[in-house]
Parts: structure tokens; sequence; C-alpha cells
């Protein structure tokens, strides 16, 4: 069955998730989601995938969470998903899909439950 990663290179969790899928025999599928973010669409299906708010798929730490009040907004699933297409530096990475199952891996060896 298809793996795909959402991916950012500089993330040492992101590198480590992906050299664990290849280590496995796996060649996911790459989406590098900084360069090609993730449509509403997409990104609420990933969000139902996970079994989580979308709230929960957030980067706290980045600026652009303190930037756009997100803390005031974490209720509001709609402006939550909104601000993660406009900033996908708030999205929690890497997400690693098979399926119809989801796993963020951090750390890195969460994914192997869904595989």
């Amino acid at each position: 069955m298809a793996v795909t990663i959402y991916h950012n290179p500089r993330c040492s969790k992101s590198r480590q998730t992906l050299a664990l899928l290849k280590s496995r025999g796996l060649e996911p599928e790459i989406i590098l989601y900084l360069e090609q973010p993730p449509d509403p669409t997409t990104l609420k299906h990933l969000v139902d995938l996970l079994g989580i708010r979308p709230a929960e798929l957030l980067r706290r730490k980045e600026a652009a969470y303190a930037e756009l009040d997100l803390a005031a907004k974490l209720d509001d699933d709609g402006a939550v998903i909104a601000a993660m297409v406009a900033h996908p530096l708030l999205i929690e990475r890497p997400i690693v899909v098979q399926g119809k199952k989801a796993c963020i891996g951090r750390p890195p060896e969460r994914v192997l439950e869904i595989l």
C-alpha cells in the first residue's frame, strides 16, 4: 500500500521519519508541504485521518501562531485550517499517511503503528 509523507527537509524529525520509512524498504510519496501547501479539503482530510481537531496539528511555537492570535481561535476549526493553509509552517510535521491511517512522526517510530 502506498505511503505518503508530508515532509520538511529542514526538520530533523521529518528527516529521521523519512529515513525510517526508507530503512523499511518503503519509497514514500514525498510532499514538500511548505512548497505545496495542502488545500483546506486536504488538510481537513488529514486531520480526520489523524483523529484529532485542527488545533492539535498546530505548531504553537511558530511566530505566526502568536501573530495570528491563534490561541484565541483554537475552537474555530475553520480559522485554524485557514491559518495552516496560509502559513504551512504552522502544520506539525511530519505527517505520514498509509491508506486510511495517518500518524504524526514525533517521535519518528510512531509511524510504525500505521505501517
